[in-house]
């Protein structure tokens, strides 16, 4: 396939789906990139061979939140409404680094079916869409996206796999985003117990959402495992050890996780740990 490399700031690549998700990538203010995921077109050319050249760091970010290592992230009350903001405020974070890690995937695997990137653009619309959420939220309880601190796991894997497709399929979505399903449950949980129905019901909505999400991880790693002859399990085995993954433990939501296209043997490789 004839790959040319683009510069997302040239004017080809401007008009063009994934040329388009690079420079909403690119983008700080959290306002631009929402306005940045909304301005891809279905309708935009897209081009799955052509290659880009970023002009920026990846991926654009606002000053906040403060960024530190995961053990930093102190556990707050539920019984209080800065505790229960300050849960809020880690779901939007997770769920700004997801519209990036959708954005990514999009401009930088060259060479994939049109529905590769018609998935991912509709991934990264609905990871907005639950940003926002969460951000409307987070204002009506008197706090703001950056007003606690946060860390960047979810954008340090994809880092490490910034080079392997496969291995960005089994990490990202099949693993660090499907713990979302296993945790989901429980986080409504504290929030309904806590008398926050409104909370409650975002963390419903992005449940729904995600057994999506993780099911298209699913299918593209699948897809990309039976080409190259490779065993799902033993491949999945292989990448986390290589690209060291954090061991999965329980409890696990098996019901969401069969939903998202985890089959039997996956779920009791994930289960004998």
């Amino acid at each position: 396939m004839d790959m040319k490399t683009v510069p997302p700031s040239g004017g080809e690549g401007q008009d063009c789906l994934r040329g388009l998700a690079l420079a909403a990538l690119a983008a700080t203010a959290w306002q631009d990139k929402l306005a940045g995921v909304r301005a891809i077109s279905d309708a935009a050319a897209l081009d799955c061979g052509k290659t880009f050249a970023p002009s920026a760091v990846l991926p654009g970010r606002p000053p906040l939140p403060e960024l530190v290592a995961p053990s930093q992230v102190r556990q707050r009350s539920m019984a209080t409404q800065e505790g229960r903001a300050a849960l809020l405020h880690a779901l939007a974070h997770i769920e700004f680094n997801a519209i990036n890690l959708a954005l990514d995937i999009m401009w930088r695997f060259a060479g994939m079916p049109e529905a590769f990137y018609r998935d991912w653009l509709r991934v990264a619309r609905e990871e907005a869409y639950h940003f926002d959420l969460l951000r409307q939220r987070l204002a009506a309880m008197g706090h703001a996206y950056g007003d606690f601190p946060a860390h960047n796991s979810l954008w340090d894997m994809a880092q490490r796999t910034q080079d392997d497709l496969l291995a960005r399929l089994a990490l990202v979505p099949r693993t660090l985003e499907a713990r979302g399903l296993d945790a989901s449950p429980a986080i409504r949980a504290k929030l309904a117990g806590a008398g926050d129905t409104d909370s409650a019901a975002i963390v419903d909505i992005i449940l729904a959402d995600e057994i999506g999400h993780v099911a298209i991880g699913n299918h593209w790693y699948k897809q990309l495992c039976a080409q190259a002859g490779k065993d799902p399990v033993a491949c999945y085995a292989e990448l986390a050890q290589r690209y060291d993954a954090p061991r999965l433990r329980g409890p696990f939501n098996l019901e969401a996780r069969r939903a998202a296209g985890f089959d039997d043997d996956e779920l009791a490789a994930l289960q004998a740990g």
